[in-house]
């Protein structure tokens, strides 16, 4: 199983209970579906981490957390995931779901001399902030479901591998 994969990536559980932003769950975080690995809890911490990366917002990993919460999926994954936009990807992610906003939004005008600064950002974010979020939302669930489904394929492939494997050896 990729079990043992997820484990070596993800944070212990007292470094992710003792984080200062995490404290705010309390109990919350005593709960043990938040700790496993199985199939369920994978995939669910796939499409929680994956849908919370797209979407622009302070404090991503608390979104992500608060979601493993009450989904009840694997929490560190889930808030490790977030890290897939980080300074160096979020640009380029960002504006690809601009884009994907404008295509939705046929009434929209694109915006003209594009910078990748905050500056620029700071004076146009009046102009881009719902092609922005729509596309983000879009890229979210798409990215969420995928991520989902690629997750329960890859563990039942692996699984079955194993399967036939065991079952040779024993034939």
């Amino acid at each position: 199983m990729p079990k043992r994969l997820f484990k070596k990536l993800t944070p212990n559980h007292e470094t992710i209970r003792n984080h200062k932003h995490m404290k705010m769950f309390g109990n919350l975080l005593h709960d043990q579906n938040l700790w496993h690995m199985n199939r369920k809890s994978v995939s669910g911490a796939f499409a929680a981490g994956l849908f919370w990366a797209m979407i622009p917002i302070p404090f991503q990993m608390v979104t992500a957390a608060a979601s493993a919460i009450i989904f009840r999926v694997n929490l560190p994954l889930s808030v490790a995931l977030v890290w897939l936009t980080n300074p160096l990807t979020m640009p380029p992610i960002f504006f690809l779901n601009y884009q994907i906003g404008t295509l939705f939004l046929p009434t929209h005008e694109k915006v003209e001399n594009f910078e990748l600064s905050m500056e620029w950002l700071g004076n146009s974010l009046d102009q881009i902030w719902l092609p922005l979020y729509l596309g983000s939302f879009i890229a979210g669930i798409v990215l969420a479901i995928l991520g989902f489904i690629s997750i329960r394929l890859i563990w039942r492939w692996i699984l079955v591998k194993r399967y036939h494997k065991r079952k040779q050896k024993l034939s």
